[in-house]
């Protein structure tokens, strides 16, 4: 199963919630977003459908640092407390609310966020079979992927430096490959068809 991963320019907040220890921070934001563009990421963008969550596996998300599973911030197996992960789908895409573990790395990602020196999302996922669809946007001279059903979440990141567009969608690379050469060979039978009729008047 492919892992794919995306990363979204999102605002992320920090705020606060009292417990019997305090003040307890968490973080919420969005880790992805229905129906808006990506950046060009190696000759095609990329849009979420709005449905494309309906069916997702998501019962055991872990909520990491950089995607680095050895800095865990929390989990949505968690029901509530540190370490506990809130994930809700809403008409603009994916919430996350996350209240991290009081762990030196958390402490530290959140003096980040506080300075601003961290603040995008990223979040990795695999594709349903037939989970996407290509268009050619005439308008614009670009391939569009609208991922129409994501199989899996695996997790969402806050990340310091993201991947550069087209260092992270090697699978939809591949998939839009795909689809060009389906493209030529539907092409090329309408070509055959065509010639085989033109062949048959002058017979004729």
């Amino acid at each position: 199963m492919d892992k794919e991963r995306r990363t979204l320019q999102t605002k992320i907040e920090i705020r606060k919630v009292e417990n019997d220890n305090g003040e307890l921070p968490y973080i919420e934001g969005y880790a992805l977003k229905f129906g808006t563009r990506s950046e060009n990421m190696g000759g095609f963008v990329e849009m979420l459908s709005k449905n494309c969550l309906d069916n997702t596996d998501m019962n055991n998300v872990v909520a990491l640092y950089n995607h680095d599973e050895s800095y865990p911030l929390a989990r949505n197996t968690v029901p509530s407390g540190a370490g506990s992960l809130e994930l809700k789908v809403d008409d603009t895409g994916l919430y996350f609310r996350l209240t991290p573990t009081e762990t030196t790395y958390a402490k530290d990602l959140i003096t980040n966020l506080d300075a601003g020196v961290v603040g995008q999302c990223s979040f990795a996922f695999s594709l349903a079979p037939s989970g996407s669809e290509w268009i050619w946007d005439e308008d614009d001279k670009v391939y569009i992927r609208t991922i129409t059903a994501i199989k899996r979440l695996w997790d969402v990141s806050i990340v310091t430096t993201p991947a550069y567009p087209d260092t992270e969608a090697d699978t939809a690379k591949r998939d839009l490959e795909e689809f060009k050469r389906t493209q030529q060979n539907e092409l090329d039978e309408v070509r055959k068809r065509k010639l085989a009729i033109e062949l048959e008047l002058l017979e004729g």
